[in-house]
């Protein structure tokens, strides 16, 4: 009788056929698990190998949808600010009231529990890894301000970009992370009514 030949092995990422099949859905539940793990450990702690245990996969396949640590941080975050989704809806209004709708934005993926938390991951370790600090670079200042203010066809965006979010990243590291008072228990809507004209000075005055 003839032995069954042995199973073939898989090459450095490459996933099992029956996980590349699952598709996007196994990818959200890397992301959704990536949040989760970098958000309670924070970025030193966290690993590729730890983040598939919770999203019930292989590493590899990780490795495979993510690539490295780095990417696989960027996509959780993203995760949080949906920057696809954002942008059209605060441009949608035209210029009036840009400041509002993106101070409004901002604070409501900060006042929500479930995308705090990995937030507070960046902002923290932004402040000593290098990786962290090109995410937040990339996905608030690239990937919504400058996108922002490029379409309003204003003088000098990218500089009006940096502005609106040293403000605003300023607000998350003070009432967020600092916790200062009274910023810290401040209300939201007191928040955007005091900062939203300063973000509309910043995007749309000449």
């Amino acid at each position: 009788m003839t032995e069954p030949a042995p199973p073939r092995r898989r090459g450095p990422g490459r996933p099992r056929q029956d996980e590349a099949e699952e598709g996007p859905g196994t990818q959200e539940r890397i992301r959704l698990a990536a949040r989760e793990v970098f958000a309670e450990r924070g970025y030193d702690k966290t690993s590729v190998r730890g983040v598939a245990k919770v999203a019930g996969v292989d590493p590899a396949l990780v490795h495979h949808y993510f690539g490295s640590k780095d990417d696989l941080f960027a996509a959780a975050v993203e995760v949080s600010l949906e920057p696809a989704l954002v942008v059209p809806a605060i441009l949608g209004g035209g210029p009036d009231g840009i400041g509002e709708r993106l101070a409004r934005y901002f604070l409501g993926v900060w006042e929500n529990p479930v995308t705090r938390v990995p937030l507070l991951a960046v902002i923290r370790s932004a402040l000593t890894h290098e990786a962290a600090a090109k995410v937040l670079r990339e996905l608030v200042l690239r990937r919504v301000l400058e996108r922002v203010a490029a379409d309003l066809d204003v003088p000098d965006p990218t500089f009006r970009a940096e502005l609106a979010a040293s403000h605003m990243v300023g607000i998350a590291l003070l009432r967020y992370v600092v916790q200062v008072e009274p910023l810290a228990s401040a209300e939201p809507e007191k928040i955007v009514a005091l900062v939203a004209p300063t973000l509309q000075r910043y995007l749309t005055e000449e």
